[in-house]
């Protein structure tokens, strides 16, 4: 009988704090605004409120008889979601008080998640492991070096700062919570599921983000191979968002891989300061 390894799980120093925050609401249509930073950064937040819901159900469904402090962790989980969709849905509207159309977006956002639904349980916990590093990654990069990515077409760079903050916080509790709820498989069962999964949803993230990017460029004006270069400009060349996040979503392919290989809670501390004039009410409860 082969001895039991124990899995890895996030430190036990990580504290998640569900932040309670709201931000200025704004999202413009002005000259000199970067149309193509603005359609990536508002394809992802429209994709956030369903996405999120998604991630908070999937790691619901596997809480029962997890350890302590992963229970206490997911309610911190369930909460920062519930947060960052709040704020999401209000810059959403922004947008499309702004002149942006995004209910083609929110149409195919719902679809997928609709679809990932009828997916077995255990099978939706591993796309929100694998979107979870994704945002997380992306967290990474954003809060390294945000003048190069962001531009003030998509509203309060704090909302973006605090989310980033709270995505790498929570990035190991899917994880975890995968690992627990697996814990009887074998290891090479594990990982194969886990990236097969991973493969398909990066495709249909990237496939789904661009064709959203450039449905809401198309309302800037900027269309056909014009728009297309523009936006591979944008995620491969300079800033490079895709390029420069790509060894980070390889290392999700490392047999033994835990999103805390990368200790990154110093991006926490660096961030978490710049709040003064942002309003903080009770969290609410799960």
């Amino acid at each position: 009988m082969t001895a039991y390894t124990p899995l890895k799980a996030s430190p036990g120093d990580i504290t998640l704090t569900a932040r309670n925050r709201r931000f200025d609401r704004n999202a413009r249509r002005e000259k000199g605004v970067d149309p193509v930073a603005t359609a990536w950064f508002l394809a992802l937040s429209a994709s956030f409120p369903r996405g999120e819901a998604l991630f908070i159900e999937a790691v619901k469904a596997h809480r029962e008889g997890v350890p302590d402090r992963l229970a206490g962790e997911i309610r911190e989980f369930i909460k920062q979601e519930v947060n960052h969709t709040r704020e999401h849905i209000a810059f959403n509207r922004a947008a499309v008080d702004a002149g942006y159309d995004i209910s083609g977006v929110e149409t195919r956002v719902n679809a997928m998640a609709d679809e990932a639904l009828t997916a077995p349980p255990i099978v939706q916990l591993a796309v929100t492991m694998g979107l979870e590093h994704f945002t997380a990654i992306i967290a990474h990069l954003y809060l390294t070096d945000p003048d190069s990515l962001i531009s003030e077409g998509i509203g309060d760079p704090e909302l973006w700062r605090w989310h980033s903050i709270e995505e790498i916080e929570h990035k190991g509790v899917a994880f975890d919570t995968w690992n627990h709820a697996t814990r009887e498989w074998k290891p090479r069962k594990r990982w194969l599921v886990r990236s097969l999964v991973m493969l398909r949803t990066t495709k249909r993230f990237i496939r789904n983000r661009v064709r959203d990017s450039l449905e809401l460029m198309a309302q800037d004006g900027i269309t056909g191979w014009r728009a297309r270069w523009q936006l591979f400009a944008y995620l491969v060349g300079k800033p490079g968002m895709l390029r420069r996040i790509f060894p980070a979503w390889l290392s999700y392919f490392r047999p033994g891989f835990h999103p805390w290989d990368h200790d990154d809670r110093a991006l926490i501390r660096l961030n978490d300061s710049a709040y003064a004039d942002a309003r903080m009410d009770a969290v609410p409860a799960e």
